[in-house]
């Protein structure tokens, strides 16, 4: 027995694999969409991995060992993402004026501009999934997926997690 016209089974029926997967699969669908949008608009060289350091890095800045743990890396594979960043004109490192010994990672005016731009294509993406599912569904989803999510939720660590 089968819930709809295309043959999906009922949710009850459906394996529990599946669920994560598709999380997993509008998430990257989102994310594909925000950087070939970004593209298009002056940030060809992007990447999912570069927004997260950015986040971490935030407006404030943070030092190496900061990037690390937020990003749940070693504070040398903090230190690569930054050097790739600086490359690209993303970030720069200045002295921490609190410690001299210190550096610290700041965005530049390319890495805001990025900022402000996936902010805003995010919000593009948003209406798009609103206009497909409906607001209220979408509303509903979202209220649905907070219940579900713990509220350390919100962390930056993807590639750390990712990791080996």
């Amino acid at each position: 027995m089968t819930n709809d016209a295309q043959g999906t089974p009922p949710a009850q029926d459906r394996p529990g694999y599946e669920l994560p997967l598709l999380l997993f699969a509008g998430f990257r669908s989102i994310i594909d969409q925000l950087h070939a949008e970004l593209a298009r608009q002056g940030h060809p060289e992007g990447r999912p991995a570069h927004g997260f350091a950015m986040q971490a890095i935030g407006r404030d800045g943070a030092t190496a060992s900061e990037l690390g743990r937020r990003l749940g890396v070693s504070k040398q594979a903090a230190g690569k993402t930054a050097d790739r960043l600086e490359v690209l004109g993303y970030a720069v490192r200045a002295d921490d004026p609190a410690d001299a010994r210190r550096k610290v990672i700041r965005l530049t005016p390319r890495g805001l501009d990025v900022l402000a731009k996936s902010a805003a294509v995010f919000d593009e993406l948003r209406a798009q999934w609103a206009a497909a599912l409906g607001p209220e569904r979408l509303r509903d989803l979202e209220d649905d997926l907070r219940v579900m999510v713990p509220p350390s939720g919100f962390r930056l660590d993807v590639a750390g997690w990712f990791g080996p």
